[in-house]
């Protein structure tokens, strides 16, 4: 066997838990199931010296590292929370790598839980969620705490993902030259099978059940329009209660601890890298320069390429999520090799910031089972914003792992931002990327859109007005030119034309 460097870090155990149980339970009790599991699964008793948790949403949760700790009775030296974002796991792996590999670190556990089900469960019988003991010290917090939405686009409603990410579907759709009526029915065909991913996993994913390309595509009472082109079936279900944790050690504590060979997955590389940060400053709506980038030089640190990769999972809170990662990195909407390892957000359940601890669990356990592979993780934070990439394999990384600087990289894509149009802009515009907003009960409702002015700058405008949404729906604006109205308290409003 090939001599390794003992500080080379290595993922040697993990777990993963569903509760489907009536009772409501609290995402530190679950998280805990999960470690021990995961404990269990490197078959070794090691000594945690650092717990890193994706920060807890539901309920919220704070200083959850210390609740974690002390629920499983340890004493790490280091208990760290990160702040809002899906691509914080990942963005852990190359964290907490780099520390193993520079001596700073030798066993970390990073674990997460969401127990959304059991909150809404407790709203509905008019109860408090269950909330594990208070912590008895303060995490510390890393990562980026900025909010991922201009104040622009909050005061026209797209705080809440399921109506800006079908914003960026949109002009998806229209550089594939589809109107959204015709991407919806094109999504369906994209998404389905990933619930026959989910389906291969009926103890953990959230809806184990094979579904077909019209029940995902087609609005039903069961199915109804969110924000066009998207049905409830396409959108991420945060309401789950979910776990996972895998733990990291360095060779050399793997060695010590005698766990066997064959329970080691190496992270080979990690790229992180940021879009411009707010959706409506973006020059393209359809593509990710951050992950272009990123890809690269993911590739390039660990010495291999696209066709090496034997399976991945892109992050999944929405289809346009996946699309934009696929595309970006080179592969083709329709490449055999599977997208999901798990079955994704929709289907597999999507718990808040920690989805892609699930994905690198499950990732971890299918290289297990076909040594030499390598696959590919990706993790997102906001809206198609924040960016994480890792390559894993039972292989060791022949460079050595590796955490590529894209400092500069990342100056060159914040330089490429739109900027924002002042208040009170009124004139012809065009439509970078739109949606249109149902209501519950009475279907379509608003129209919200992306649109650059004749002096390239950005405007978010919203217009309320279920009669013309209806007119719209399933359509294409993407292209069009608009008149941008004032709208006095409100968002700016627009009129066709």
């Amino acid at each position: 066997m090939t001599v390794l460097d003992p500080r080379t870090p290595v993922l040697v155990g993990l777990g993963q838990v569903t509760s489907r149980s009536e009772d409501l339970v609290d995402p530190i009790t679950l998280a805990a199931e999960a470690t021990r599991q995961a404990l269990a699964d490197c078959g070794a008793g090691l000594p945690v010296d650092t717990i890193a948790m994706p920060g807890v949403l539901a309920p919220r949760t704070d200083h959850a590292a210390h609740r974690l700790a002390a629920a499983l009775g340890l004493a790490p030296r280091r208990l760290l929370s990160s702040t809002i974002g899906g691509n914080t796991p990942q963005w852990l792996v190359g964290r907490l790598g780099t520390d193993i590999a520079e001596g700073r670190c030798d066993v970390a556990l990073v674990a997460g839980a969401e127990a959304g089900a059991s909150v809404r469960r407790a709203r509905k019988q008019g109860v408090a969620p269950r909330t594990a003991p208070d912590a008895t010290g303060e995490d510390t917090e890393i990562g980026d705490t900025r909010m991922g939405a201009s104040s622009a686009e909050m005061h026209a409603g797209l705080a809440p993902p399921p109506f800006l990410y079908p914003i960026l579907e949109s002009a998806v759709a229209h550089h594939a030259g589809r109107d959204l009526d015709e991407q919806r029915r094109f999504l369906g065909r994209f998404m389905a099978p990933a619930t026959e991913v989910a389906a291969s996993h009926p103890d953990l994913a959230w809806f184990p059940e094979p579904a077909t390309a019209e029940e995902l595509a087609d609005p039903t009472p069961a199915n109804r329009m969110i924000a066009e082109p998207y049905t409830k079936r396409m959108n991420a279900i945060i309401e789950v209660d979910q776990a996972a944790a895998f733990l990291l050690c360095s060779v050399d504590a793997a060695e010590a601890a005698g766990i066997p060979r064959d329970q080691w997955v190496f992270p080979l590389a990690v790229a992180d890298l940021n879009d411009v940060f707010y959706p409506l400053e973006r020059p393209e709506l359809h593509r990710s320069p951050a992950i272009e980038t990123a890809g690269r030089a993911l590739f390039g640190a660990a010495g291999c390429g696209l066709d090496d990769i034997s399976r991945f999972d892109f992050y999944s809170c929405f289809p346009v999520a996946v699309e934009i990662s696929a595309t970006a990195l080179g592969l083709a909407l329709d490449d055999p090799r599977p997208f999901t390892v798990t079955g994704g957000h929709a289907y597999f359940g999507g718990p808040g910031n920690n989805y892609t601890t699930h994905s690198i669990a499950t990732m971890a356990q299918q290289l297990r089972d076909d040594p030499g592979a390598v696959g590919l993780t990706t993790g997102l934070g906001w809206y198609v914003t924040k960016h994480s990439l890792g390559l894993w394999s039972t292989t060791p990384p022949e460079r050595g792992f590796a955490t590529p600087d894209l400092s500069s990289e990342q100056a060159a894509i914040d330089a490429t931002a739109l900027p924002q149009a002042q208040p009170g802009t009124a004139g012809p515009a065009t439509v970078d990327g739109w949606t249109i907003i149902h209501d519950r009960d009475a279907g379509p409702a608003s129209v919200v859109a992306y649109v650059t002015t004749a002096d390239r700058q950005r405007v978010v405008v919203r217009r309320d007005d279920p009669p013309l949404a209806a007119e719209l729906s399933g359509g294409q604006l993407v292209g069009t030119t608009v008149t941008v109205v004032p709208g006095g308290e409100g968002p700016p409003g627009f009129e066709l034309g």
